[in-house]
């Protein structure tokens, strides 16, 4: 757990009282924030708490504080949904509406986000044991509970992996038909398959890429975004320590760019963090630049991660008792969005 003390509970405090006073975001500009882990932690099913934890007002406040307007909220979908097809857990929606009330009323949008890699229980989505039907029963529940709020985004799922885009498409499609019988009218993020990256978008899989196949994406509202994520280390996972391929991931983002454009799509970019150290801080500078620069097809950023209990954990940027971590340092002045193209954000006005 990160350290704690008077002066900097003073400080969060202060912050809480700053962002009441800051103009809530909607989706009118381009969004940029951070990843708030903890809710996704620990065995299943955990206690709150105790093995999983919601973000506090503190961190919510420091991070509106630094001039974000969006928070990504991961959570497990076994605890709002203990069983397929069956009501959602009370005790869980509640921790849910609560961070979200909190989140909003700060001037932060929340994006939902079940962090379960395309399972359920460790069985696959699609497969007999967690159907399509099933995922799209999940969002047919949760979606009427915030249908109609602008601030608050719906992605179907966080990293799909170990399937291919074909195998997914059906669930995503699913999902989506669900989200709006269901009368939500909310921003959709799809991700695609194999950790939804962008350095993966236009890798050969069995029925095609995600560039093929997600072309296939069926929205009657047309109100959806691709969520993609990128990181900057070895193998593009964010486990390594040294962000030595800053360039390769830059460029795939570039071509992630040209296609939205050329497809007349839209993405958020929902991870990508890196360690503390200069490479590292150099390349998140120029990853988020790199986004910014693009209002017209990237509705923004996340950067992974803040949360109150990561600790030591390297890619955090949950603030410390010394202040800031440095890998926010390094795109604090990348935060605050300047121009009044990207300030219209034309991306969002797509969906």
């Amino acid at each position: 757990m990160a350290p704690s003390s008077r002066p900097l509970r003073r400080f969060a405090a202060a912050l809480a009282a700053l962002a009441t006073l800051l103009p809530a975001p909607g989706l009118a500009e381009c969004l940029r924030g951070a990843n708030v882990a903890g809710a996704e932690f620990g065995d299943l099913p955990g206690v709150a708490g105790r093995t999983y934890i919601y973000p506090s007002r503190a961190t919510l406040a420091y991070l509106r504080g630094k001039g974000m307007n969006v928070v990504r909220l991961p959570f497990r979908w076994e605890r709002l949904q203990p069983r397929l097809n069956a009501p959602l857990d009370k005790a869980e929606l509640a921790r849910i509406d609560e961070t979200v009330a909190m989140a909003t009323g700060m001037g932060l949008a929340v994006i939902l986000d079940p962090h379960n890699y395309a399972k359920y229980r460790g069985h696959m989505v699609g497969s007999a044991k967690a159907p399509s039907s099933a995922f799209a029963d999940f969002w047919r529940r949760l979606a009427p509970r915030y249908a109609g709020r602008g601030d608050v985004i719906y992605l179907l799922m966080n990293e799909p992996a170990h399937i291919s885009a074909a195998d997914w498409l059906p669930s995503v499609n699913a999902a989506i038909a669900a989200i709006r019988e269901a009368g939500a009218d909310n921003l959709v993020m799809v991700p695609g398959t194999i950790w939804t990256g962008a350095s993966h978008w236009f890798e050969d899989q069995p029925g095609g890429s995600n560039a093929e196949v997600l072309a296939r994406v069926a929205d009657p509202l047309n109100r959806y975004a691709f969520d993609i994520h990128q990181y900057l280390d070895a193998d593009f996972s964010g486990t390594k320590t040294a962000c030595d391929r800053v360039g390769d991931a830059v460029a795939a983002v570039d071509a992630m760019t040209r296609w939205l454009a050329e497809t007349g799509n839209s993405a958020f970019l929902g991870e990508f963090g890196g360690h503390p150290r200069p490479d590292c801080y150099r390349g998140l500078a120029r990853m988020v630049g790199r986004i910014n620069s693009r209002p017209d097809v990237w509705l923004g950023w996340a950067i992974w991660a803040a949360g109150d209990w990561w600790g030591d954990y390297p890619l955090s940027v949950q603030p410390v008792e010394g202040g800031d971590r440095p890998q926010l340092v390094a795109i604090s002045r990348l935060i605050e969005r300047r121009s009044p193209e990207e300030k219209a954000c034309s991306a969002l006005k797509r969906q």
